[in-house]
């Protein structure tokens, strides 16, 4: 098994949407805001090859959608999913699995490619996971998260064909090294890949820990649907992740990619940092 991060850009969200309660006099330090109030944040993707299987896990805000919508999130940087792929000497027709975490248009906004005037899967050979609970969940939205879930980039995955559901079963074996966690705060039925690598385990993040300065309790972000199970299910993920010495890796942070946790006077942080080729 072989992991690759695959960077597809940079866009902008408001700061004070990002850390939920906490003072701006505090996340500020963090990820300092513009004059708009908007931070940076990345939206980094993980690939992994293994045996004869490709699998990209989420895949960023793609881009089909109209002028008016980007200058909502203020897309920056060189990266993108192309360029990140040819890097590694792979192109989209190679992925053999796209793996979408959940459904938000940052995170499966790529799935779906406009050819004229059809809206087609990006990855012609791939297999599309997803699971029955958040489809339905995504597919009949609630008026509060329904601007995250945009049917352009969703119904034509199930229109193709190409689409599978895992089984809603905690701890469920995706690959021999690939396992998920379900996570219910954020949206309902997030998967968080957890995978067995170079002898260590990685978990991918996803919007449960958006980046390291979302590790203290408190830091819930105001897009959460259920911000106490977001929080009491980070405390339980932070204290098996330190015992057991996972490596997160990070879908939104601006700069760390990977870390690992230590325990300090003012409760679980983030320890050392460093990039996944690294490992």
């Amino acid at each position: 098994m072989k992991l690759y991060t695959i960077e597809t850009g940079f866009f902008k969200l408001d700061g004070g949407a990002m850390f939920g309660v906490v003072p701006k006099t505090m996340w500020n330090k963090l990820n300092p805001a513009d004059e708009n109030n908007l931070c940076s944040w990345a939206m980094r993707c993980l690939l992994i090859e293994d045996g004869n299987r490709l699998i990209l896990v989420d895949n960023g805000i793609g881009d089909k959608q109209d002028p008016k919508f980007f200058s909502h999130y203020y897309l920056h940087g060189d990266a993108t999913l192309d360029k990140s792929l040819a890097a590694h000497g792979f192109h989209r027709d190679d992925i053999t699995d796209v793996f979408l975490t959940h459904l938000h248009f940052d995170h499966c906004g790529g799935s779906i490619a406009r050819e004229g005037d059809k809206l087609v899967p990006a990855f012609k050979n791939a297999t599309f996971w997803s699971n029955e609970d958040h489809w339905k969940w995504a597919t009949v939205p609630n008026d509060r998260e329904k601007a995250s879930f945009l049917k352009e980039n969703i119904l034509p995955i199930q229109e193709s064909g190409q689409l599978k559901f895992v089984s809603h079963q905690e701890g469920v074996a995706f690959t021999d090294n690939f396992n998920i966690r379900f996570v219910n705060g954020h949206t309902d039925s997030m998967m968080l890949p957890q995978i067995r690598y170079k002898d260590q385990t990685i978990v991918y993040m996803a919007d449960l820990l958006p980046s390291a300065a979302h590790i203290p309790i408190p830091y819930v972000m105001a897009y959460d649907m259920f911000p106490l199970t977001t929080l009491n299910e980070k405390k339980q993920f932070l204290q098996e992740a330190l015992d057991k010495q996972y490596v997160l890796f990070f879908e939104h942070d601006p700069a760390i990619e990977c870390c690992v946790l230590q325990s300090t006077d003012k409760g679980i942080r983030a320890g050392e940092s460093f990039a996944l080729s690294a490992l």
